[in-house]
């Protein structure tokens, strides 16, 4: 079973964990991955797929700036106490704009 496990290590210095967990979990990337798949019963990914699977290293601070943005959105989509007030703010303020719209009438 040891060739289904891999361990990877980062030079933290040079990239940001949970940046590199939003890159592995984009539908693109697992894709690319799930296409290395050996074609057996038990598919399987070897080593040498995965090494040489091309990972896009930003600077630190534009891996810090997507890290906060996938964050926000991973709570409102995720998180009901704080996703589900901020949709009911967004629609209150889609209703008010299109009372205010259809109840302005030009003066004749």
């Amino acid at each position: 079973y040891g060739q289904n496990l891999y361990l990877l290590r980062f030079d933290k210095t040079k990239i940001i964990t949970k940046y590199y967990y939003y890159f592995i979990t984009s539908e693109k990337i697992r894709n690319s991955i799930i296409s290395r798949k050996n074609p057996s019963s038990q598919g399987y990914i070897k080593a040498g797929n995965i090494e040489n699977l091309q990972i896009p290293v930003p600077p630190l601070e534009v891996q810090r700036q997507i890290v906060q943005i996938l964050d926000r959105f991973d709570a409102l989509c995720n998180d009901l106490t704080q996703g589900l007030p901020a949709e009911i703010e967004a629609r209150r303020k889609q209703y008010e704009y299109y009372r205010d719209l259809l109840l302005t009438f030009k003066r004749a």
